[in-house]
């Protein structure tokens, strides 16, 4: 009876560890397949056209010459040196370097970055050690022996190591999302820089537009006032009614009222390129003042077409990232559903004294297998899958829009440069009319044809004119930046060309 039963031991054993040897083939097999969906990019659009109408091949010729658009064109990542203004380059220098929202961007980057190295380190064996001095008093009692308890030392060093089997990918997909979401990051901070320097070009041109305005209306103001002097002399004589000297002033008091804003705004849009700048608006430092005529219009405009912007716009990989982290979770939550396998070993040495402690006899060891798995969870699991595609297809959607909203935001920018140039050239026209009316009246006056109330009005007409000049050529400009903005600034081209010494783009990733 002995000798079956010991038969019997081996044999089990023999089982057994066929069973794990078995076991052990069958994850590795297993380790090479990962359970949930392989994320696939969506679609680029198949249309080539951001408007249903005739696709603009160029605005119409107005000063500054008709802008041509290069439709499939590259976009250089310092587009905005195509203004021709070094002040312009200078305070993006100082934006991209001082920036704390950029900096920010960049620090979430590499947090993220961290994390995804963080989360290989599960496909790495853990390794752990520990040393345990204990003084214990041990009780015979417990075992049905009535001596008595005695005390003594154990001293017990240990080394463990656990490796966890991917069988399903669980972790895998882990990772996968984690890289996603330092794609998320890394676009993020492509997204940051670009609206940075968008809105620095849109604040400088501002900036001219608005001091340009307060010196037009300036000049405005002193003519009217120099018409109110010689109106209220020929009221006062009795040779115009007193209702012409009301008329001047009123308009006089409306054309001073506009002075405040047009200032607050000034002040307004210098804080804020300080800010740009890294910089408080308390400081000894101010933004350079820029006038339009250091400004060069872009004529060359390159566009990429709707299938290459989806591949480069920041907004749109970010939400392409976050697609795929979503995807990537689906297989998370399909894996958490399944068995999971550990393989771990634990060697020690445990003695009554530290001087035997390394001794033969000291030595314990164990190897080991564990497999565990949900059985009774509740739809817990189940709808934490399917939690995960609704997230999915959340995100989808939201990608969709963000598509959705960029190919308008193109198509919005190419049909203000339509109508800035129509703008431009029909207030180009109402200026120069302005001041062929007032050299005419000047020189009627030199002849002694005309009085000095004509030529102030002609002067009046005259810097009206460029009042509404001024804001045609300041949108022309604001809406070739937006352009630039909506392309996605080219930062790609900085990439592959190994970066651009005006740039801080994020090149970690």
């Amino acid at each position: 009876m002995y000798t079956s039963l010991e038969n019997s031991g081996r044999s089990w054993t023999a089982v057994s560890r066929s069973a794990f040897v078995g076991m052990l083939i069958v994850a590795c097999v297993m380790a090479g397949c990962a359970v949930g969906p392989d994320f696939v990019r969506p679609a680029a659009p198949a249309t080539g056209r951001y408007d249903s109408g005739e696709q603009p091949a160029n605005t119409i010729a107005t000063v500054g010459g008709a802008q041509r658009f290069e439709y499939r064109g590259e976009v250089a990542s310092d587009w905005w040196k195509l203004f021709g203004c070094p002040k312009l380059d200078g305070m993006i220098l100082q934006a991209t370097a001082n920036s704390p929202t950029l900096q920010a961007a960049q620090a979430a980057l590499k947090q993220s970055e961290d994390n995804l190295r963080a989360g290989y380190g599960i496909f790495y064996p853990q390794l752990s050690t520990g040393f345990q001095p204990t003084r214990q008093q041990f009780s015979p009692a417990r075992f049905g022996e009535n001596v008595s308890p005695s005390i003594f030392s154990l001293y017990t060093l240990s080394t463990t190591v656990t490796y966890t089997l991917d069988v399903f990918g669980g972790e895998r997909r882990t990772v996968e999302s984690l890289g996603a979401q330092a794609e998320v990051q890394y676009y993020n901070a492509i997204g940051t820089y670009l609206t940075l320097s968008g809105n620095v070009v849109n604040a400088i041109v501002a900036e001219a537009a608005y001091q340009a305005e307060i010196d037009s209306t300036e000049r405005l103001v002193g003519f009217l006032q120099e018409q109110e002097r010689i109106t209220a002399a020929q009221a006062k004589a009795g040779t115009v009614p007193y209702s012409n000297l009301l008329s001047i002033q009123t308009q006089l008091a409306m054309t001073e009222a506009t002075l405040p804003p047009l200032g607050q705004q000034l002040a307004h849009t210098r804080h804020l390129l300080t800010t740009l700048a890294g910089r408080s608006p308390g400081e000894d430092w101010a933004p350079p003042r820029v006038s339009f005529a250091e400004f060069t219009l872009p004529n060359e405009i390159p566009v990429s077409l709707p299938s290459d912007l989806v591949r480069q716009r920041p907004d749109i990989l970010v939400a392409e990232a976050q697609l795929h982290s979503a995807s990537a979770q689906i297989g998370v939550a399909t894996a958490a559903m399944l068995p999971s396998f550990t393989l771990n070993a634990n060697y020690g040495l445990n003695s009554t004294s530290l001087s035997s402690l390394f001794g033969s006899s000291a030595e314990f060891w164990t190897l080991g297998a564990g497999l565990a798995t949900p059985l009774i969870q509740g739809p817990t699991l189940w709808y934490q899958r399917k939690a995960a595609i609704d997230a999915y297809q959340q995100a989808l959607a939201n990608y969709r829009q963000v598509v959705l909203a960029a190919l308008a935001q193109v198509a919005d920018a190419l049909d203000a440069l339509q109508h800035d140039a129509e703008a431009v050239k029909a207030e180009s026209a109402a200026l120069d009319s302005s001041a062929e009316n007032l050299r005419l009246i000047e020189a009627n006056y030199r002849a002694g044809t005309v009085n000095y109330l004509q030529v102030l009005i002609a002067d009046y007409q005259y810097e009206q004119s460029q009042v509404g000049y001024i804001q045609a050529l300041a949108q022309r400009y604001q809406d070739t930046g937006a352009l630039f903005v909506a392309l996605g600034g080219g930062w790609w081209t900085a990439r592959h060309n190994g970066g651009s010494s005006a740039t801080t783009l994020p090149v970690s990733y």
